[in-house]
Parts: C-alpha cells; sequence; structure tokens
C-alpha cells in the first residue's frame, strides 16, 4: 500500500498551556484586521521590528524545518524515491481553519506586505512553496506542524510515497540512503529527531498507543467490577429496615 513517511521529536512539549494559546486562529483564517494586529496571545512573537509577524505565536516560530529526501541504491546509483507533498493534512484544515489573506489579485507578496516573518523562520510565510495552493497560511506542512501533539513524544506526517501499481511493493527490499538539511537543533532541550517509514491498513496505522491505552483502562474497569461486586455481595445483604428488633 502507500507508504507514510513522519518525522518524529522527543521531548518536545507541545502540549504547554502558554505554548498551545500562542496562536491567532482568526489571522490563520486569512482575517485582514488580525493579519496587521496580531492577538496578544501571541506574545513574545507578535510583533518584531515594530511590524507585525505572519504567522504570529510560539506554535509557528517553532516549525520543524528540516528536508528528508530517500534515494534508493541499486549498484552505487541513486534513484531519488518520489515523495509527494500534498494530501497530509485534514481537508478540514486545509479548507476551513487555515486561509490566506484576501485582497486585489492572488499575489501573496502583496498580500502579506507589512508584515514580517517569524523569528527563527528563514524565509516568509509566502515563500514556502513555489505552488499557489500549496504557499502562505495554507502550506501543508505548517498546516500539519500547527496541529499540536498532546504528548511530548510524537510523530508528524511529512511525506507520501505513493504505490505505482499492485504488484509490486511500494519499496522493494533493497538499500536506501536518507539525506538530512539540518535546519531544526534539538539540542538545547534534550531532545532527538527520527525519520519514521510506515503504512496503513483497514484497522489504521501501526501506532500501538491506542491499543496500549484501551487495554490498559478496560483492565482498570474489569478490576475494579470485580472489586465493587464483591462488596456488593458481602455487605450489601444487611437489613437495611428502620424497625427496631424487639
Amino acid at each position: 500500500s502507500n507508504v507514510f513517511m513522519y518525522y518524529g521529536l522527543s521531548n518536545f512539549y507541545q502540549n504547554h498551556r502558554r505554548y498551545v494559546k500562542s496562536r491567532d486562529d482568526s489571522q490563520l483564517n486569512g482575517d485582514n484586521s488580525s493579519l496587521l494586529n496580531p492577538s496578544k496571545e501571541c506574545e513574545p512573537y507578535r510583533t518584531n521590528e515594530d511590524k507585525p509577524i505572519a504567522p504570529c505565536g510560539a506554535i509557528a516560530n517553532s516549525m520543524f524545518n528540516d528536508t528528508l529526501e530517500l534515494y534508493r541504491i541499486d549498484n552505487d546509483t541513486r534513484t531519488p524515491i518520489t515523495l509527494i507533498k500534498k494530501g497530509i493534512a485534514w481537508w478540514t484544515d486545509k479548507n476551513v481553519k487555515f486561509r490566506n489573506p484576501t485582497g486585489d489579485g492572488n499575489n501573496l507578496t502583496a498580500l502579506f506586505q507589512g508584515t514580517t516573518k517569524p523569528v527563527n523562520w528563514p524565509k516568509p510565510v509566502y515563500m514556502l512553496d513555489s505552488e499557489p495552493d500549496n504557499n502562505g497560511f495554507i502550506n501543508e506542512d505548517f498546516i500539519v506542524w500547527m496541529r499540536t501533539a498532546a504528548l511530548p513524544t510524537f510523530r508528524k506526517l511529512y511525506r507520501l510515497i505513493e504505490r505505482k501499481n499492485n504488484f509490486q511493493p511500494t519499496l522493494q527490499a533493497g538499500k536506501y540512503s536518507l539525506d538530512i538539511a539540518y535546519n531544526y537543533p534539538v539540542h538545547s532541550f534534550d531532545g532527538r529527531k527520527r525519520m519514521i517509514l510506515s503504512t496503513i491498513s483497514w484497522m489504521g496505522g501501526k501506532n500501538p498507543f491506542l491499543g496500549i491505552a484501551y487495554i490498559t483502562v478496560g483492565s482498570i474497569c474489569f478490576f475494579l467490577g470485580v472489586v465493587l461486586l464483591f462488596i456488593h455481595h458481602k455487605y450489601g445483604n444487611r437489613n437495611t429496615s428502620a424497625d427496631i428488633p424487639n
């Protein structure tokens, strides 16, 4: 089936309360007034050099920006694997929650005029991609990052490797090499980075977290049920009548 490429981070707390709140959903939805006057929740990443930051906030400022390239090696010849960058974000995010500003024409450079890039970004938001339907606030890499993770060790979808036909595996057995453009430092918070290749079946992905969580909660409920049944059986038949015996 199709193969999904993820990047993973560990010891990165996207669930911190102040971090989760550090964004402006109106700005991300293309509201022109919020574009030039971001929410105060974005502080200290609200403005830079007296210009509003677009997109503002700590979540956007810390966006993952390593570049991963996968190659298959045959007889010392490296053949690049085609990595699909579209279709990795939720449909509701791509078409509802995230919209580019509106105005005359479709020139994103003009629409974002008067704003500045996040502090840690090497380029502004309207230069994330060369394709208009994957640029600005609707860039899918950006959208995937903005959906914060619940746990400090997480993975996010990076690319899709599409199946070519039904008679050959998507990634055939053999030697592969991974080229990484290292832009995202993790030593400051004792983090680790990794790349994951995975597939999905009719039962979903191969992440065991939900299965382990369901089994654990189910076992606790079963144990408590047995304990409560024992207590009811032993103490539930006492005389509850208010009559005083002779």
